[in-house]
């Protein structure tokens, strides 16, 4: 027996349900994220797009909300690759980082984010975000036990 599977022989469900949880709910916002990024909040999202990016700033929207959906979709569907698919979430929130950076430099306001203290706990939170896709998907305790057995 290898050390991921001693480790995922003793995990209990108690255990399990947080980052169920977790997972589920991450899945669940980025989906409505997603949702948002074509639809109602669309022009709000503008703020995100760095000017520095050579792309059209409604594009940019377009493209980065159906990622949110596809993400989302799979955080509530594939548990089975939830592993991976939290590696590329956690990569995700890693890539659209220089967007709230730029929000934050810029200070332009959006989604009530009108001053530097707010847009500054915002790129806090980035982070967080980070940690919560490697942690819910179980991504994180996947790569340190390959590690250990290495």
């Amino acid at each position: 027996m290898t050390i991921q599977e001693s480790r995922g022989a003793k995990s209990s469900p108690r255990r399990s349900l947080p980052r169920l949880l977790g997972r589920l709910t991450l899945g669940a916002a980025l989906l409505l994220a997603g949702i948002s990024h074509l639809t109602f909040n669309r022009e709000a999202f503008h703020a995100q797009v760095p000017a520095w990016v050579p792309l059209d700033t409604d594009l940019v929207v377009v493209l980065s909300g159906i990622a949110e959906i596809l993400l989302g979709t799979a955080l509530l569907a594939l548990h089975r690759w939830r592993v991976p698919v939290g590696w590329v979430v956690a990569a995700f929130f890693v890539a659209i980082f220089p967007g709230n950076i730029s929000q934050f430099v810029t200070a332009t306001d959006s989604f009530g984010l009108n001053s530097d203290l707010s847009r500054g706990i915002r790129l806090a939170f980035q982070p967080l975000l980070v940690l919560w896709a490697l942690w819910a998907t179980d991504a994180w305790r996947s790569w340190r036990a390959g590690r250990s057995a290495a």
